[in-house]
């Protein structure tokens, strides 16, 4: 697999995670990254200057999980709906306004209690908005070192919210100061976002409008230039994009994929999901780290093994699509919001699957809600169609779950987490799995 495998194309499609989380249209980093790698061609960027744009661009949105969980505490509403709105956002004291009064407290428990939050932004709301930018911006740059990007790269993701003129985020960096993939990639970030919503004249109106402002004018002159490029904007909207956009990596600085690099890109994303809520935070490395364990336990060879924990590090990678309001919620859910939840398996197969040689990895890791009795979801699987490899995530999934603070129950005890698992032997859970988490519990002195 690690042969076959490009770089572009995994990084390219766990994109899609990130498009979830900041509540955008699929495809927005993909298509970001097509505009973006136009501008850098017709400023004459060198192959090696591309290449960190490219990954630069694909992977912008990879600290958007850190900040969602505040923004509901925050703001009192939907963290993916907050963040989608919030792109279509100009400088304008209206446009801000508007927001701030269509996405504050719109999950407050009573109209009092909007109210207030409305005030409470009105008053701090500066301060709330450095604090958010700031934590997305430097997790997300703190993760693309994790997964061996150089420092063009990081900081291009770091500084994705500075300003031409110095009024953006989270160093007030002014004009040439900012690293130019930080400023390709906010004008070609909002270029797509306005060409989505709006069509393609207003895209161009709203960059014109923001440029010496939000825009390097130089860069804004290049967007403008390519207004009659029929075959640029033609492929920005087609169904392959995609294809066009691995074609865009330039060839002379690839980068080989092997099989330590999977590791280390899937326990990133891991982290990218896990900074979704403060109650999942070291989920899916826990997941991971007992999957394998309970693989080893049972006799399953370590390539095979090594293969299995990295769909169990991406088990959640769907729950990037699940707002912070339902994932946080102390209380029960009501049938909507169980929906939402349940939809986090197809998204994560969803995912997954468009890696070609990940096609075996999506229906494993999509399944660790699956139960033998076929009670579970989002296929209702049965005993006989559910692999022993999802038996296996399922397995250390659920003992996390219970054993692990989370929002609607306590940290619980091992010996008490694995009493409840003890129910659910046969139905829910694999009884040959759970005899083998046992003995790894043991032989760790966790019981």
């Amino acid at each position: 697999m690690a042969t076959t495998l490009k770089l572009s194309e995994l990084i390219s499609s766990l994109s899609y995670a990130l498009d979830i989380t900041e509540g955008q249209p699929e495809g927005h980093c993909i298509r970001s990254c097509w505009i973006g790698m136009h501008i850098g061609a017709a400023i004459g960027l060198n192959e090696q200057q591309l290449w960190e744009l490219y990954y630069a661009i694909l992977l912008k949105d990879l600290g958007c999980s850190s900040n969602a969980s505040r923004i509901c505490e925050l703001y009192l509403t939907d963290d993916r709906q907050f963040k989608q709105d919030f792109k279509l956002v100009g400088a304008s004291l209206p446009q801000m306004l508007g927001f701030v009064f269509s996405n504050t407290g719109t999950h407050a428990g009573s109209w009092p209690q909007r109210v207030k939050s409305i005030l409470n932004v009105l008053r701090h709301g500066k301060e709330m908005a450095d604090e958010l930018i700031n934590t997305r911006c430097h997790r997300g740059a703190d993760i693309a070192r994790q997964l061996r990007f150089n420092e063009n790269v990081a900081r291009g993701i770091q500084s994705l919210d500075e300003h031409w003129d110095g009024s953006g985020r989270p160093l007030g960096l002014q004009g040439e100061a900012i690293p130019l993939n930080a400023r390709i990639a906010l004008l070609a970030q909002v270029l797509d976002v306005f060409h989505i919503t709006h069509g393609r004249q207003a895209a161009l109106a709203e960059v014109a409008a923001r440029a010496g402002g939000w825009f390097d004018p130089e860069l804004v002159r290049v967007v403008h230039s390519l207004r009659d490029n029929t075959a640029f904007w033609q492929q920005l909207e087609a169904d392959d994009i995609d294809t066009a956009v691995l074609a865009l990596e330039p060839a002379h600085c690839m980068v080989p994929l092997d099989e330590d690099y999977l590791d280390e890109i899937a326990e990133g994303f891991g982290q990218v999901v896990d900074s979704k809520s403060p109650f999942t935070a070291g989920h899916s490395q826990r997941v991971g780290h007992y999957a394998d364990r309970i693989a080893a336990e049972l006799g399953m060879e370590a390539a095979r093994r090594r293969w299995l924990k990295r769909g169990a590090l991406l088990h959640d990678v769907g729950k990037l699509g699940v707002s912070n309001t339902i994932l946080d919620k102390p209380g029960r859910l009501d049938g909507d919001e169980w929906a939402a939840v349940q939809r986090h398996a197809g998204y994560t197969e969803d995912i997954l699957r468009r890696i070609t040689q990940f096609a075996e990895l999506a229906q494993v890791a999509g399944a660790h809600h699956e139960k033998l009795d076929g009670s579970g979801y989002p296929r209702g699987l049965r005993a006989e169609q559910i692999t022993l490899e999802t038996r296996i995530i399922t397995t250390a999934d659920i003992f996390d779950a219970i054993n692990a603070e989370r929002p609607y129950h306590p940290a619980t005890p091992v010996a008490k987490t694995l009493d409840i698992m003890r129910q659910h032997l046969h139905n829910a859970i694999d009884a040959e799995c759970f005899a083998a988490l046992e003995r790894v519990l043991r032989a760790e002195g966790a019981v």
